[in-house]
């Protein structure tokens, strides 16, 4: 096994509740209370990686799982530890009812990053620019996922006065030509331009000489961001992956 973190696993979910480190399994089908500690989780994953830190257990989702948040090489994540200590899961957890990801949420909260620290000069606002509830998003001219996304939050901006999006071009490696044509938005802060990448019309040239793109990819790296779309919310979780317009509603309203 080369990485705790290259394992999978889906599971049914199932309510749970917990103290912060001492578990009574309230609620929980079992004979007696079970606990898992931060240095006994520590020690029981050193055998799969040396390196890594346990950053807080709490009970799981899915009953008779300890769900355990670690950081390794810099890199935050998610596993799983049944009660009777014996096996590790990694991977994602969902909620049949409604497909929701739980691992994916409880990696946003984990993952958080500081709003504050992401330079806006560049970005181009869909919405009122002083709404109360404002996200960052992460979009590449090229993604055909984020000209879908875009159309979603056009329906939320329309609806939704309160609700704004600060877009920063992230062109990825992968797409040849997106580098250009961000820089070309860039140059004229142009949501019209943006939308003419979307729907496969030519770019002109950029205008001007900025480091705005550049300075875009250095700052996705440090947030961790490897992919569009990848969304900021205003508490500073990060979401990726297209979402429709209710969806981004309930994601940016969550408290």
């Amino acid at each position: 096994m080369r990485s705790f973190f290259l394992l999978f696993l889906v599971v049914v979910m199932s309510s749970a509740a917990a103290d912060s480190y001492g578990f009574s399994t309230k609620g929980q089908d079992c004979s007696k209370c079970h606990t898992l500690k931060k240095d006994e989780a520590a020690k029981l994953l050193k055998s799969f990686d040396q390196n890594i830190k346990v950053l807080g257990v709490s009970v799981g989702s899915a009953t008779y799982l300890f769900e355990v948040s670690v950081e390794s090489n810099g890199k935050k994540g998610i596993v799983y530890i049944d009660f009777p200590k014996k096996r590790l899961f990694s991977g994602s957890l969902f909620q049949i009812q409604d497909k929701r990801n739980l691992t994916q949420e409880r990696l946003s909260e984990i993952n958080k990053v500081d709003v504050s620290h992401i330079p806006l000069g560049d970005a181009l606002v869909l919405g009122e620019k002083k709404a109360k509830y404002r996200v960052v998003v992460f979009t590449d001219p090229d993604c055909p996922f984020c000209g879908k996304l875009h159309e979603e939050m056009k329906k939320v901006v329309k609806e939704r006065k309160d609700i704004s999006f600060s877009i920063k071009m992230f062109p990825l490696k992968m797409h040849a030509g997106a580098y250009d044509k961000a820089k070309a938005i860039v140059c004229e802060k142009s949501l019209a331009l943006l939308e003419n990448a979307f729907a496969k019309k030519s770019l002109p040239a950029p205008k001007c000489k900025t480091t705005a793109v550049d300075d875009t990819i250095k700052l996705a790296a440090k947030l961790g961001i490897t992919g569009t779309p990848a969304l900021v919310m205003p508490d500073g979780r990060v979401v990726s992956g297209f979402r429709d317009a209710n969806a981004l509603r309930e994601l940016i309203l969550k408290k």
